[in-house]
């Protein structure tokens, strides 16, 4: 009972932060200005250890590189390889300039409200060129900044429960700083936070796979060490994921105590404010001993094959009716919709798109409006087998099923689908047009309606929290960003954008009910070609 009553601080959570039409109208909440976070984490103390900026393009095609269509592994990990991953996954990319001395500076990877609350760290152990430690990168002036001298791998590997961490040339940490984003999303900014770490990882995954780094996904570790080895202050900064680079060396130093580092760093506003459902559902989600981590990844959170790739790819069909998360994981959803759906078959994704991962990358933004013109059939099952293709993880993947409103696509009636992944397919849930109704659910956005499809991610979070604890609210959250992410790199390699968009949570399921009773509504991802006049951001 007291597992029960504690896996219900999530679905509260959850519960409390949706969005509604009378919550949007009700909310009181504005922007103040004034206090504004500053966009990137700066320690005052510490010199700055400049990165290339002539370092490897990633000149392999970006669908071979969401495939998994890897080279070699790679023999070494070089400073010129640390910093094309850096670039790609979470530098600055370009920058637009106003009259008077404005700027708007791009990033790799989207975030939610430009606010870029992902931070990256790196445990560097064999890297060419760098000093074993651990550094805080910093995109504004594109460096590393050494925040403990010496190799640290092994304390990280024993806070992972994962030896061949203290093996590996480097691991990347992502952390979230809590006031970048809920000065404008309040608390329900915690759901943004593994949003924007998986769209990071999109881009990290894929660059690390095309270097030949086997970059490999942790989501188990005892946070307060973790947190503690970073230096942080949990109540406003705190670890999210943890992702392993580069080949396997001799290991690191066994892990000893660490003391407390604390460099000062420049303050983000003159003011803050908190949101404790925020930190309480981040603590009741947070791995505390070694043996909890074990515990969580046999329990709930290993791979359910010898690879995670397997578990995605769904080797054979789910039963009718079944969701096709449930069919992955062994997850059960929700209850057949009720008389037999149609389905159409997409064509067979395409493996190239002419234009190579970093140059996808380096053109990716948010479009900021849609035109009416239609994808191709063969588009559109491209972003679909991108978004849900294989990664290296200690949790299965297909946690979250695909929804789709198709608005304007070759050879696919308008309507509402569920995506099945293992055969390639949509299935309709409901015929007709539907873009009023689109950008309703996607909080009255005319985007939602202008796109030529677009992507809902739902998932059965009861049955995830009851078989992962609060972690798998965790886990609900980044797999769709993640899959988001990619879905906006296949999307930007084949010469079309996309956008990620908040919705109304009740609304979006009650669409596409009774199909998706049972689930909860995750995030949005819309498709199309930009109208001629749109900017990107």
């Amino acid at each position: 009972m007291a597992a029960d009553r504690e896996r219900q601080i999530a679905r509260r959570f959850h519960d409390r932060t949706a969005h509604s039409p009378a919550s949007i109208r009700m909310s009181g909440h504005t922007l103040d200005w004034d206090v504004k976070p500053f966009l990137f984490k700066v320690y005052t103390d510490l010199p700055a250890v400049p990165l290339p900026r002539a370092f490897d393009p990633v000149s392999m095609d970006t669908l071979l590189a969401l495939a998994g269509d890897a080279p070699a592994p790679a023999q070494s990990l070089g400073l010129d390889e640390l910093a094309a991953l850096l670039y790609h996954a979470a530098g600055v990319t370009r920058k637009k300039e106003y009259p008077g001395g404005g700027e708007v500076l791009f990033r790799a990877a989207p975030s939610t409200g430009a606010l870029y609350q992902t931070e990256v760290y790196v445990a560097v152990g064999a890297v060419d060129g760098l000093e074993p430690g651990l550094y805080h990168f910093c995109p504004g002036d594109f460096a590393l900044r050494r925040l403990r001298d010496g190799d640290v791998r092994g304390a990280l590997a024993a806070a992972a429960a994962e030896a061949a961490l203290a093996r590996r040339a480097a691991t990347v940490v992502l952390t979230a700083i809590y006031w970048r984003n809920t000065w404008k999303y309040e608390a329900r900014a915690y759901r943004h936070l593994f949003w924007d770490s998986g769209t990071m990882l999109a881009n990290l995954t894929a660059v690390a796979g095309a270097l030949g780094l086997q970059p490999r996904l942790l989501a188990g570790f005892v946070d307060p060490e973790v947190n503690h080895l970073l230096g942080l202050d949990a109540d406003r900064e705190a670890a999210l994921e943890l992702v392993a680079l580069g080949p396997e060396g001799p290991p690191g130093a066994p892990p000893a105590p660490l003391p407390a580092v604390a460099h000062p760093i420049l303050p983000l506003s003159s003011a803050e404010v908190d949101y404790p459902a925020l930190r309480e559902i981040h603590r009741a989600s947070m791995l505390e001993t070694e043996a909890a981590v074990r515990a969580w990844r046999a329990g709930g959170g290993g791979p359910l094959s010898t690879t995670t790739a397997t578990a995605t790819g769904l080797v054979g069909a789910p039963a009718p009716g079944r969701p096709a998360a449930a069919a992955a994981t062994g997850l059960e959803g929700a209850p057949a919709p009720g008389p037999p759906a149609s389905f159409i078959a997409l064509p067979e994704p395409r493996r190239e798109a002419g234009r190579g991962l970093g140059e996808t990358i380096q053109h990716r933004g948010s479009t900021r409006q849609f035109g009416r013109t239609p994808l191709a059939a063969a588009e559109l099952a491209t972003v679909l087998a991108a978004a849900t293709a294989g990664f290296d993880a200690d949790f299965p993947a297909g946690l979250v099923d695909l929804y789709l409103i198709v608005n304007a696509a070759e050879d696919i009636p308008p309507g509402a689908y569920g995506y099945r992944r293992e055969s390639g397919s949509l299935e309709l849930v409901r015929a007709g047009p539907y873009r009023s109704e689109s950008a309703y659910l996607c909080l009255e956005q005319a985007l939602g309606g202008d796109a030529a499809a677009v992507i809902y991610f739902l998932a059965p979070l009861d049955t995830i929290l009851e078989r992962f604890g609060n972690r798998g609210y965790r886990l609900a959250n980044l797999e769709a960003g993640l899959a988001g992410g990619r879905a906006y790199l296949a999307a930007y390699a084949q010469g079309f954008g996309a956008s990620g968009l908040t919705f109304y949570d009740a609304q979006v399921v009650e669409f596409f009910s009774p199909h998706a009773a049972g689930k909860d509504a995750i995030f949005v991802t819309a498709l199309g070609r930009a109208a001629r006049r749109a900017t990107t951001r």
